[in-house]
């Protein structure tokens, strides 16, 4: 039977294909976008097929017509047949249209939204993957703007490639086809035009792109800044600082609309010049096969054949340019996705030890730790041995590594030199999913989602009884809280759990914590923002929490701590100070004075 872990990798195949996709054709976006479709070529083959055949009548309507014309203008006895025949013959083909362009475009649609449900899939996946540094640099807004827009974009692309281009292409080949066919001639006369077509595409290609690269890059920026002003209104609003934010996010705003009105003008000027070059061509069209009907070379009715096949060839490769700008964004997403998803700031637990119980033996052995392009390490030579069951203490000024030996220990950071132990087995062999199933984190911000607080407190877990959850309650401190509530567990908390006070977010994340029953327990600076009475309320929860468990704590309230087995003072990369609190407060040396300045 397999565990979910392993049932997960099977789901992120898709992932690692598109991962080795894009990193295998970096620089080749529309290799790229095709080969998106691997496992779709039959569906869309057979979309194709049938796209033929319900556009079948666009390029039969001028041989009808000029069948028609002809009967017309040359009576005969068979005239009035031909014209019959010819009519009914274009009302079938007309009427096949409504079946055929339901089939074409189910299966290009059921091909084109799976490839966009399992891309965003992937993103979402590979987002999952991506390292914490990662996630620190790169702003939520920018990877939002990734998954929704880019693939969006991505979407419109395939769209127009297996609709507006497909039908570009085979009403060029088809209409040059039939005049091949017909006059030779006529022929040259129409492929002249190809190559000013081809022309302007080349030209204008590298502007357009470079300006949709500059109106992405924009939104993006937009996205994030405008994530930001809303999770800072608070903030704004307590120190009337509205108009100064407003002015902020407007000129953000105007940056985007003057880069946006470049891309537009860059694109309306490169229609304009094709519409005018290709339309001067369609009335020297006319002109060209009206002198040749004239000397009796071709019929009235071939006129209007070329005519409109000529119209045909117009408009489709002024469409071809058109669709230059949308190829460009939807290129341009492809390799904005393709950033995400070649990423290489991973945490590949592939082929690592899984472990099935963690007893909470920890080692650090001779560990340093330093941040990329840093000058100093933060973490120099620490050595320690945290034993099962222990409850340990880190204090110290801001920046002197706390958090980061917590980070450690989840596994979020690694070593950049020694070892950290877990039950002696090094943290770099192991299978941090599987290890990570064995603690529980509650973090200095409580993160809440939009949900009940009971989806909240089970979060990741189904199998909860309510017996179990009233027991995490009674020891979270929530009992009282929830009894309260007129709809109790399944009371809906808000965005980041506006209606709840900072205390009883707090407790929702210890009583998560509990829920999990981990053996490794990481508690960074859980009542550093709250008031007496819910610090109390906090230190009472946590404490029943930290039983028969290995507990890590840091502490800027050093009254929180003095239950502690042995508390570690953390100053200039190392530890200052270890031992007990009574210990350390009869040495009178740092951890003495910190305490002092706190009374």
């Amino acid at each position: 039977m397999k565990d979910r872990y392993e049932q997960a990798i099977e789901r992120d195949t898709v992932e690692n294909d598109y991962t080795e996709l894009f990193r295998r054709n970096k620089n080749h976006s529309l290799k790229t976008l095709i080969l998106l479709y691997q496992g779709h070529y039959m569906e869309l083959f057979w979309s194709i097929v049938f796209f033929v055949c319900k556009h079948s009548p666009v390029w039969i309507l001028p041989m009808v017509t000029a069948n028609i014309i002809d009967a017309a203008t040359n009576p005969t006895d068979r005239s009035t047949h031909i014209i019959l025949a010819n009519a009914v013959f274009m009302i079938i083909m007309v009427l096949q249209n409504v079946l055929t362009n339901y089939i074409h475009t189910w299966l290009y649609a059921k091909a084109i939204r799976n490839v966009e449900k399992d891309l965003r899939g992937a993103l979402v996946r590979k987002l999952q993957q991506l390292s914490i540094t990662y996630h620190k640099e790169m702003e939520s807004g920018r990877l939002q703007s990734k998954i929704m827009r880019d693939v969006e974009q991505v979407e419109t692309l395939s769209s127009q490639i297996f609709i507006t281009m497909l039908s570009i292409l085979l009403n060029i080949v088809v209409a040059l086809g039939i005049v091949l066919s017909k006059d030779i001639v006529v022929f040259i006369f129409f492929g002249a035009t190809v190559p000013l077509a081809v022309f302007i595409m080349v030209f204008f290609k590298g502007k357009i792109k470079r300006y949709n690269y500059d109106f992405r890059h924009e939104m993006e920026e937009t996205s994030v800044q405008v994530m930001e002003m809303v999770e800072m209104i608070p903030v704004t609003r307590a120190h009337a600082l509205e108009k100064q934010e407003t002015s902020r996010i407007q000129t953000q705003l105007k940056q985007v609309a003057r880069k946006g009105l470049q891309l537009d003008m860059v694109q309306t000027y490169f229609s304009s010049i094709s519409w005018v070059t290709f339309q001067v061509f369609q009335v020297i069209c006319l002109a060209f096969t009206g002198y040749l009907a004239s000397k009796g070379r071709i019929s009235v009715g071939e006129v209007v054949l070329y005519q409109t096949y000529f119209a045909t060839i117009v408009s489709n490769v002024s469409g071809v340019i058109s669709l230059i700008p949308i190829v460009a964004k939807g290129l341009e997403s492809v390799n904005s996705i393709g950033d995400v998803l070649t990423a290489e700031d991973v945490e590949d637990n592939r082929k690592k030890k899984k472990i099935k119980e963690v007893q909470g033996d920890i080692i650090f052995s001779d560990v340093s730790f330093e941040y990329p392009d840093s000058r100093e390490p933060v973490l120099k030579h620490l050595d320690f041995h945290i034993h099962p069951g222990e409850t340990i203490a880190f204090v110290g000024p801001s920046g002197a590594g706390k958090s980061t030996i917590l980070n450690m220990v989840i596994g979020f950071s690694k070593a950049s030199a020694g070892q950290v132990l877990i039950d002696g087995n090094d943290m770099t062999t192991l299978n941090l999913h599987s290890y990570r199933k064995h603690i529980a984190v509650v973090p200095q911000t409580s993160i809440l989602f939009s949900g009940t607080i009971r989806e909240n407190i089970t979060y990741g877990l189904s199998n909860i009884s309510d017996e179990e959850l009233d027991q995490v309650l009674r020891a979270s401190n929530l009992k009282e809280m929830i009894d309260q509530l007129p709809d109790g567990l399944e009371t809906r908390i808000q965005e980041h759990g506006g209606n709840l006070s900072g205390g009883q977010r707090q407790r929702i994340s210890i009583a998560r914590a509990f829920v999990r029953n981990p053996k490794i327990l990481i508690l960074d600076e859980a009542t550093s923002a709250l008031d007496t009475i819910s610090e109390k309320q906090i230190q009472e929860a946590t404490r029943n929490l930290a039983k028969d468990r290995t507990t890590l704590i840091v502490a800027h309230r050093l009254s929180t701590i003095r239950d502690a087995d042995r508390i570690a003072v953390i100053e200039n990369g190392g530890i200052a100070e270890f031992g007990s609190y009574d210990e350390l407060m009869e040495k009178k040396c740092i951890f003495y004075e910190m305490r002092n300045m706190q009374l």
